[in-house]
């Protein structure tokens, strides 16, 4: 999924055990035949539900923190509550859709969500409000641990990547749109009024996604093996290679997670000084996401899996020196680099865990979420303690640092894989 989770896409049967990465060749749905439409837009539904609700706040932060009188890094947590959350639970809610289904899992993470999304603008105090985004989080783990173990269980594989981009589309204008309208319903009816409207979208999502859905008529329940799952994810944490790209994945998000939970305290305060519903609107950067991570699978063909993460960090450096510019102009070509160049090593990390992981694939791509959103948990608070302590400058030399991480993580492997060629010549 993008990833999830944030628009970039997600591998084929990231989410799904080896045996049932794909779909039947003669059988299951496909465009035309009836159900792939209802599918497509049930699990479109879903997309922009979950990432809507993810980052509802952040566009917010200013506001949240003039209405409880706390500063950025406080309510930096009603981020990163939520995505931490999530990192903690995509994990054992993957083993739980293999035992009880991926619609049933899915229904009741968006149910959940949802109606906590309709509790979460009640909060007294920022205390409630964050307990409400963590479990808002939790619940929401359910749907990247199903929506892709589902389309390549019931969609024949030659439709395959069609219905994975639309549900990707989904992800991307949800995690925009959420964004976007919190931002505008703020500026003219306050920050709770925002929230109470992603609540609202979720819901009617919600509806419609489980109205569309078509039943599940390849899925096999599955056994619950603790024992099997500790065995699998240890043997992926012994892996050197899965780790880096873990780490990587990581440190690309604290980048992006810092940069996008301030932003919005830098463009409300001098010298810019824009209106709440015109800040929001900054995250319609993320179309560029989409069409950088579009292009990851071509950057590798050229350059190689190694060049590209390069070409990436390059470009995610530039665009933080270059908002440092008082010009609302540079800040926001600055942001248009950060997004393209996050986006697309995004994609390149999380497109090589699977091909990287021989087995236990979902426990793979579900070890990859979990640090992705511990990255991005990471980077909010974080991001919010450097803009308190330094300003703009604060938070672009905290992305510096993750920058300069996935660097070193890359060289690392460039040294292995040499020393590794090294070994397997013959030595006359």
């Amino acid at each position: 999924m993008p990833s999830a989770s944030t628009g970039a896409p997600t591998t084929v049967g990231a989410l799904t055990p080896p045996s049932r990465q794909q779909g039947p060749a003669g059988q299951g749905l496909a465009p035309g035949l009836p159900g792939y439409r209802r599918m497509s837009f049930a699990l479109f539904a879903a997309g922009v539900a979950t990432f809507a609700l993810l980052y509802s706040t952040q566009a917010l932060l200013p506001a949240v923190s003039a209405g409880f009188g706390v500063s950025a890094s406080a309510a930096s947590w009603t981020v990163s509550a939520a995505t931490g959350a999530l990192a903690l639970f995509v994990l054992p809610l993957s083993a739980l859709s293999e035992r009880f289904g991926r619609v049933r899992l899915m229904t009741v993470s968006l149910v959940v969500a949802s109606l906590v999304g309709l509790l979460v603008p009640l909060a007294p105090d920022l205390e409630w409000l964050v307990v409400l985004r963590a479990v808002q989080g939790a619940a929401l783990a359910g749907i990247p641990a199903s929506a892709m173990a589902y389309l390549a269980e019931e969609v024949r594989p030659k439709a395959l990547i069609a219905a994975i981009g639309l549900f990707v589309a989904g992800n991307s204008i949800g995690g925009m749109s959420g964004r976007v309208v919190t931002g505008w319903v703020a500026q003219l009816w306050g920050w709770r009024a925002g929230l109470a409207a992603v609540g609202l979208m979720a819901v009617v999502c919600t509806v419609a996604f489980r109205l569309l859905l078509p039943k599940a008529r390849h899925f096999t329940p599955g056994s619950l093996d603790p024992r099997a799952l500790a065995a699998t994810v240890r043997g992926h944490l012994a892996d050197p290679l899965l780790l880096r790209l873990y780490g990587i994945g990581a440190l690309f998000m604290t980048v992006f997670g810092a940069v996008y939970t301030v932003v919005g305290y830098r463009l409300v305060d001098a010298p810019f000084s824009l209106p709440q519903g015109v800040a929001g609107s900054v995250f319609l950067v993320y179309l560029v996401g989409t069409v950088s991570s579009a292009a990851a699978g071509k950057l590798v063909g050229r350059l190689g899996r190694r060049g590209a993460l390069y070409l990436a960090v390059g470009t995610t450096a530039a665009g933080l020196l270059l908002s440092l510019a008082d010009s609302l102009t540079a800040v926001l070509l600055g942001l248009v680099l950060i997004t393209a160049g996050f986006f697309a090593g995004h994609a390149v990390a999380s497109s090589s865990v699977s091909r990287t992981a021989k087995t236990g694939r979902a426990q793979a791509s579900a070890l990859y979420q979990s640090a992705y959103y511990l990255g991005s948990s990471a980077g909010g608070t974080l991001g919010a303690i450097a803009f308190h302590s330094g300003g703009w400058a604060g938070a672009v030399l905290l992305g510096l640092l993750a920058v300069l991480g996935v660097v070193s993580i890359t060289l690392v492997g460039s040294y292995a894989a040499r020393a590794q060629e090294r070994r397997l010549v013959p030595q006359h």
